[in-house]
C-alpha cells in the first residue's frame, strides 16, 4: 500500500507539472484547493478572479488530472 500511494503522489506531481505547461492558472486553482484547503471563494480572491472561473478551472484540472491518470494506470 505505501509503495502504491508513493507511485500516485509521484504520478500526480509528474502529471501537475504537464499541466502546468499548458495552463498555469489550472495548476495554481489545484494547489490553492488541495494542497491550501482553500474554498472557491478564498482561492478566487487569492487569484483575483470570480468564483465562477475558479469553478470552470477546478472542473478542467480535475478532468485533466483524472483522465491522465487512467492513462498511467492502462
Amino acid at each position: 500500500f505505501p509503495t502504491r500511494r508513493s507511485s500516485d503522489l509521484l504520478a500526480l506531481d509528474e502529471n501537475l507539472s504537464r499541466l502546468a505547461e499548458l495552463d498555469p492558472q489550472l495548476v495554481r486553482v489545484v494547489e490553492m484547493r488541495v494542497f491550501g484547503g482553500l474554498s472557491i471563494e478564498e482561492t478566487a480572491v487569492a487569484l483575483g478572479v470570480s468564483p465562477a472561473t475558479v469553478k470552470r478551472n477546478w472542473s478542467m484540472a480535475k478532468a485533466w488530472l483524472m483522465q491522465e491518470m487512467v492513462k498511467r494506470k492502462d
